[in-house]
């Protein structure tokens, strides 16, 4: 196996000679091995160890074995102790969840801190498999089927291509020691029900499964890049990028043949999952929109705006189309001849002055505006004081924004800067609903 390593990392990781790695050692028989092949090449590592403190005494036993490999190969040693289920209840995320975001969060710490060049991790062929098997039972794209990548920016996986005997066999040949993690047994995690219960019977009906397994992986990563050059492609023709949120053209995107699948692509990674919804969108009343836990989707007459959910406490950041919004309040948004008494809940504005799309978000300390009927600009903090209204009130508050300009204090005051004039020619009037 060594020499298949060694040709591996020529062939495919030529440029990890003379670098500092960081390996990520659990102290399981897959990242040991990785640890025995890179030191028994050569390389300058260093092994990263996390206890979750989710198995008690057995996580200590593992880090304590991985400080004693650290000891016997002679190489720096980093170890972490975290409270993973603290950690997940605070985030509302499953404890898996909760220990990946740990994980590589102090990774990248160990990283930037002590001068390594690059995570090196003992994912195998088989962890690939069961990747495969996991993405496609939740439903996913190609992207989802081509697996785990050998290289993901500085994290580098050198032993995927090899399966879990093929480790196994060079650990008991070589006489290595390692830990087992009891939680692997259990059957409820999908990956170890595929790992104990499905694949093994799947390998028993095909024992070149691994093998065929790798061949498709090929063929689908090529497929995979194949389209990634041609969304480059149709990305530059319908897709604008503004300061803060993307345009897509939906008549040019009609254009193009499949659609839909085209809408998909240049979406997916984006957090949406309605993508019934988001695929009715381009035949949708202007103000429609679509909502994934990071990101925005709205109809703007002949456009599509995608923009990012900024969430800084409670201020979300929402785009506002011609037309308005319908959460997280109702603004409608029409023309009207002409004005009438302006109310806490309604205001009129010249068409002509605002820039679309506009923003809606709660304020902010530091946030002007020029309060109808003055000249000088106020700040909101110093208006809510004078206006008398309490904290309780105060962080309830939405403001309206067109070009990063104040156009309403929704509930309280419009902006001097947006009133109609004589010189107005098209009048907009503007309502709130809670």
């Amino acid at each position: 196996m060594i020499s298949s390593f060694k040709k591996n990392i020529e062939n495919n990781f030529p440029f990890l000679i003379g670098k500092k790695l960081l390996v990520a050692c659990s102290g399981g028989v897959d990242s040991v091995v990785l640890t025995h092949l890179l030191k028994q090449t050569g390389y300058e590592i260093a092994l990263a160890h996390c206890n979750f403190s989710l198995r008690a005494k057995e996580s200590d036993g593992d880090e304590m074995f991985v400080i004693g490999l650290a000891k016997q190969m002679e190489v720096p040693v980093y170890a972490e102790t975290f409270n993973t289920y603290k950690f997940a209840e605070e985030h509302k995320i499953s404890t898996q969840m909760a220990a990946r975001t740990l994980r590589y969060s102090w990774f990248d710490e160990v990283l930037k801190n002590f001068g390594y060049d690059y995570l090196v991790t003992g994912h195998h062929q088989d962890d690939d498999l069961e990747t495969f098997f996991i993405n496609l039972s939740r439903g996913t794209g190609l992207n989802g089927l081509t697996g785990i990548p050998k290289k993901n920016d500085n994290i580098i996986r050198p032993i995927l291509n090899f399966s879990r005997e093929q480790i196994l066999r060079y650990a008991n040949n070589n006489k290595l020691k390692w830990r087992e993690d009891s939680s692997n047994k259990k059957t409820e995690y999908l990956r170890n029900k595929l790992r104990l219960e499905v694949l093994p019977k799947f390998k028993e009906t095909n024992e070149s499964l691994l093998k065929n397994f790798q061949k498709t992986q090929n063929h689908l990563q090529a497929s995979h890049n194949l389209i990634e050059d041609y969304m480059a492609l149709v990305y530059n023709l319908v897709v604008v990028e503004e300061t803060d949120f993307y345009i897509i053209n939906i008549p040019k995107l009609k254009e193009l043949p499949h659609t839909d699948a085209l809408l998909y692509e240049l979406l997916n990674g984006f957090g949406f999952t309605e993508w019934e919804d988001i695929s009715s969108l381009l035949n949708a009343q202007t103000g429609k929109q679509v909502f994934s836990k990071t990101h925005q989707l709205l109809k703007n007459r002949d456009q599509l705006l995608l923009s990012e959910i900024k969430t800084p406490n409670t201020a979300e950041e929402i785009l506002v189309s011609e037309a308005g919004i319908s959460t997280p309040i109702s603004l409608k948004i029409e023309p009207s001849e002409g004005i009438g008494e302006t109310e806490k809940n309604l205001i009129y504005v010249a068409l002509e002055k605002l820039t679309f799309p506009l923003k809606l978000r709660k304020w902010k300390e530091g946030d002007r505006f020029q309060p109808f009927g003055m000249k000088g600009k106020k700040k909101l903090s110093k208006f809510f004081k004078d206006e008398k209204i309490p904290l309780s009130e105060k962080n309830k508050i939405w403001i309206l924004l067109s070009n990063e300009k104040i156009v309403w204090i929704l509930g309280y005051r419009m902006d001097d800067r947006f009133k109609v004039t004589d010189s107005t020619k098209n009048i907009l009037k503007i309502t709130s609903f809670k």
